[in-house]
């Protein structure tokens, strides 16, 4: 069983800045990354980091956010600048692992206040 730990929601006023993390239980993987998932809209892509480096965003934080880390030491962040009231969303860390297994946290809520 993975295990993911998320940390670093909380409230910030619009355009204000927060830093989430999350560390993972293995070290074997073929990515790290993000989802959020807002009340009554589906889970979307925030960003990844597969183990060769590569970095994807969606495209509403595209500019804003940057996914950043140790992937082979299991370790992800995701710094959000000029947050929007439209970011607000539980944020979930994602593990893909080398059978495309996906594994999820138990999420961190951000909130971001107009």
């Amino acid at each position: 069983q993975v295990q993911l730990l998320e940390s670093g929601g909380g409230l910030v006023q619009a355009g204000g800045s927060l830093r989430l993390s999350c560390i993972g239980s293995i070290r074997i993987f073929r990515s790290m990354g993000w989802y959020r998932q807002a009340p009554g809209k589906e889970r979307e892509l925030v960003g990844t980091k597969n183990r060769e480096g590569d970095i994807n965003y969606g495209d509403s934080v595209k500019g804003r956010f940057t996914v950043s880390g140790d992937v082979a030491k299991n370790t992800l962040y995701l710094q959000m600048n000029s947050l929007k009231p439209e970011d607000t969303a539980v944020y979930y860390c994602n593990l893909r692992d080398m059978v495309n297994r996906d594994w999820w946290g138990q999420g961190t809520r951000v909130t971001v206040s107009s």
